[in-house]
């Protein structure tokens, strides 16, 4: 069943948009007639770059980890477009493999930074046009941030502080900006594919479904929902 939203004249800002995930939310919001403000630190003419800009997607390089940055690319972001409506923060990575006891500091510290502070500094400079427009923030946490599991646990705890972020946000705001979260299984992209080649890649959730919950959660369907985290969960 294909469902269309409406999203003319209104700005979405879409980090992580050159990844597999990123790239399908913005392919949503921009076929829905939104103007797009694609976030990343990998420029659209990378190799490995996904995105496709076009006349109404306009990339920013914004290293989302660094205050500074966030704080001026959303006020160019503003100052382009004169609104953000909506905030789908995408950008995340994983890694894993060691338990606790074997797992270094730098990595513990870069998924925190690259799946939670992200949320967090975009969500905190975009809240007050946000506002303006009494708009929606949608985040990225993950179905294993639900439990703990075997040698990916500072994954897993940086999934579940983006769910209480989400929470966190839409208490503060209740009125003015609405807050929800998916909660994908494993996503089917190409890095996955690669590291995971004997999986079941048909169980796997596909990136233009989870754009289109990520839409939905944007939209005025979704209107009564805020502090949800929505399972995505595919086949599996």
């Amino acid at each position: 069943m294909s469902v269309s939203f409406d999203f003319e004249g209104n700005v979405a800002v879409v980090t992580g948009a050159c990844g597999a995930l990123g790239s399908a939310v913005v392919d949503r919001f921009r076929d829905a007639g939104a103007t797009v403000a694609a976030v990343d630190v990998v420029d659209p003419d990378d190799e490995d770059a996904l995105l496709d800009p076009d006349e109404n997607t306009h990339y920013y390089r914004i290293d989302l980890t660094d205050e500074g940055s966030v704080e001026d690319g959303v006020a160019e972001i503003v100052d382009d477009h004169g609104r953000i409506d909506y905030l789908a923060n995408v950008a995340g990575t994983w890694r894993g493999g060691q338990p606790i006891d074997e797992t270094p500091v730098e990595e513990f510290d870069m998924l925190f930074d690259v799946n939670l502070k992200s949320a967090f500094l975009a969500s905190k400079h975009a809240l007050p046009h946000l506002r303006d427009r009494e708009g929606a923030i949608v985040s990225i946490s993950s179905r294993s941030s639900l439990s703990g599991g075997e040698g990916d646990g500072p994954y897993r705890a940086s999934k579940a502080g983006v769910r209480l972020l989400t929470e966190t946000l839409a208490e503060e705001n209740k009125g003015q900006v609405r807050a929800n979260a998916v909660m994908p299984s494993v996503i089917d992209t190409p890095a996955n594919r690669e590291m995971m080649p004997d999986a079941d890649h048909d169980a796997w959730v596909d990136p233009a479904d989870i754009a289109g919950v990520i839409a939905f959660l944007c939209s005025d369907g979704a209107g009564p929902t805020s502090g949800a985290a929505v399972p995505v969960y595919g086949e599996a």
